[in-house]
């Protein structure tokens, strides 16, 4: 195969499938065949209008994909590994981050290279930017150097793989930005509460779970808390429950109500993590008070590091079960239905998409 399809955004809910040449690739660089990729929230919001992203551009961030090629040799080249240092084989299935850091700037050396100073995202670069194959929602994608890119476990299916791209390795930083601030290894005897059950949150209870954490849920939807319970978790009734205090906080809903009630249901000690408002939610009014005097802590998660992306491969891998929460894909041309209409089935995480799908 000599060439590529793409479905590019135009903006609003317009999408053109587009036939591109396969790039020629530099030393470095990885070549996939897109096997699944998962629509993710963030793309619903850029589509509907409630976040701002370069377009035209190829959106798609959450996906797994099968290495087809790679970079050749050369002097003083980077050559292809997945994060742990091992070197990417042709035919291997992968996940990549979300991220591409530069790796030498301050930020990427203080190991924060979610925040690289010279960051470019899977599925949020113009078409013309210098990319190809920039994102998802396509047939082939082109991963640069700095990307981080770890292998998928036979037993983990590619449904259940594309949650690890996006939702997993950010549902593990958020547990791990938890831990840190209390000074902790896991969460072995607090209590948490998990507040929205999306795809973020219930990969969230689940790592919390896994770690010794008593795991509370809240949510709007029975369908979806009665899906975070399957980790393990119980319902947490905002209501009736609403004298009941946590250690932790994990907020996801990215609404007002929701940062509230997080921030409200933390005893002394307690840490909140902020995680679901990745588009403006408006401000949030909050007594300081409150944060003094019970000495609360308040941290915000965007995106992760590779390190993230390891665990919540090795977290998906343990349970069959996300998988059948996963839907089966649709064709690639149906992605505005995919990404405008909802899944028929209310406990589906996520819809997804392939361009070898069948209508």
């Amino acid at each position: 195969m000599t060439a590529a399809t793409e479905m590019v955004w135009l903006g609003e809910d317009r999408f053109d499938a587009h036939r591109v040449d396969l790039p020629e690739l530099r030393p470095g660089e990885v070549l996939v065949r897109v096997l699944v990729a998962g629509i993710c929230g963030s793309d619903r919001h850029t589509v509907l209008g409630h976040r701002d992203a370069p377009c035209p551009s190829v959106l798609g961030h959450e996906s797994v994909g099968e290495v087809v090629a790679v970079g050749p040799c050369a002097p003083d080249a980077p050559v292809p590994t997945d994060v742990c240092g091992g070197g990417l084989q042709i035919g291997d299935r992968v996940v990549w981050s979300v991220t591409v850091a530069c790796g030498h700037c301050d930020r990427c050396r203080a190991g924060i290279t979610a925040k690289c100073r010279h960051l470019r995202k899977v599925g949020h670069e113009r078409v013309d930017s210098g990319w190809p194959l920039s994102g998802g929602y396509a047939s082939h994608m082109l991963l640069p150097v700095g990307t981080a890119i770890t292998r998928v476990p036979d037993g983990l299916g590619n449904r259940a793989a594309s949650l690890a791209s996006c939702a997993g390795g950010t549902a593990v930083a958020a547990i791990e930005a938890a831990t840190r601030m209390l000074g902790r290894a896991d969460l072995s005897g607090l209590d948490v509460l998990v507040v929205g059950a999306g795809g973020l949150g219930t990969i969230a209870t689940a790592a919390a779970v896994a770690i010794g954490g008593a795991v509370a849920v809240s949510d709007l939807s029975a369908e979806r808390l009665g899906t975070a319970c399957r980790f393990g978790a119980r319902v947490h009734d905002s209501e009736s429950d609403a004298d009941e205090r946590f250690d932790v906080a994990l907020e996801f809903s990215g609404t007002p109500s929701g940062v509230r009630s997080a921030l409200a249901g933390l005893r002394l000690g307690g840490v909140m993590v902020l995680v679901g408002a990745v588009s403006p939610i408006g401000e949030v009014a909050f007594n300081p008070e409150h944060v003094v005097r019970d000495h609360l802590t308040i941290t915000g998660v965007h995106n992760y590091e590779p390190r993230h992306l390891v665990r919540a491969v090795e977290l998906l891998a343990r349970d069959p079960l996300w998988e059948e929460l996963v839907e089966t894909p649709l064709p690639l041309t149906q992605l505005h239905d995919a990404l405008l209409e909802p899944a028929a089935d209310p406990r589906v995480l996520r819809r997804t998409v392939a361009a070898d799908a069948q209508s």
